[in-house]
């Protein structure tokens, strides 16, 4: 099983629109990301842009449509085209999140959680067994932004996730705002929640920015947006997460609201600072 193998320095998601700026240039970055399930379709110009890209950097294929928590089985067509997709780039690293989008036919716009039980935990590591096998490569898994918690749940999350790396040796995602987000919204110590993350197994992350609204009680209610900034506590944690790791891949999400170019790349440009910065720290 070929291992995530992202080089430790700052990415950003890919956007279409900021192909001409940066092809028009070499770009101070590790690599880039891009959804899975946008470049599914055997051609055309998304699928030229990305060659192009591949040609100078890293490449992160993330997926947003496996449905990987689901309880149905993984659907068949989709793990062909994914195959597909990882064969023809070759990708230094896939991802997905711990979540599901789908059921029966149906197919959500959501990465919706699921309770941490033991039949759970079965699933989902048999569902990544089937991914790794099929595709001969690491998955890296997400931990989640949530918004409700389940009351049948028997296993912390982060045990959950500790337990789907021992059972499939799979890596980890580590998305510092979904901490954040999910931290705030259910009242709890998103540090409590890092020191217990099972850090040696990460091989990614993620920072975002998210937005703040109140939900029908009146208590504030953070939204995993991806259409913002990365907000100060999100870029302290992640401060704080570098200090036990030492450098890791780290991308800049944003996938709504997307800025022009320049703002993008000073986005990742601080991301590179906290790095070069890590890495000081270490070799000192």
């Amino acid at each position: 099983m070929k291992p995530s193998s992202l080089p430790p320095r700052a990415g950003v998601g890919f956007k279409p629109e900021h192909f001409t700026a940066i092809d028009a240039a070499p770009q101070p970055l590790g690599f880039f990301e891009v959804h899975a399930e946008n470049y599914m379709g055997a051609g055309g110009p998304p699928h030229a842009k990305l060659s192009r890209l591949r040609q100078d950097y890293a490449l992160s294929i993330h997926g947003v449509g496996l449905s990987i928590g689901a309880m149905q089985p993984l659907d068949r067509d989709h793990l062909a085209r994914l195959k597909s997709l990882c064969d023809r780039y070759e990708p230094e690293s896939f991802s997905e999140h711990l979540a599901w989008s789908s059921h029966g036919e149906v197919f959500l716009n959501d990465l919706l959680p699921l309770p941490y039980t033991a039949a759970t935990l079965a699933r989902v590591a048999e569902h990544i067994d089937t991914v790794q096998d099929l595709l001969k490569r690491q998955m890296l898994l997400e931990n989640p932004a949530t918004y409700l918690t389940f009351t049948e749940s028997t296993i912390e999350e982060t045990d959950f996730l500790a337990e789907l790396v021992r059972l499939t040796g799979c890596g980890l995602l580590l998305d510092v705002n979904n901490v954040f987000v999910a931290a705030t919204n259910h009242n709890l110590d998103p540090r409590a929640y890092l020191a217990r993350f099972p850090l040696a197994h990460v091989r990614e992350i993620h920072l975002s920015g998210h937005s703040e609204t109140v939900d029908d009680a009146g208590a504030t209610l953070l939204i995993d947006s991806h259409d913002t900034p990365v907000k100060d506590p999100v870029w302290a944690l992640y401060e704080e997460v570098l200090e036990r790791t030492g450098p890791v891949a780290s991308l800049i999400e944003w996938d709504n609201d997307v800025p022009d170019w320049p703002v993008l790349l000073s986005e990742a440009r601080a991301a590179e600072a906290l790095l070069d910065a890590s890495a000081r720290r270490r070799a000192a």
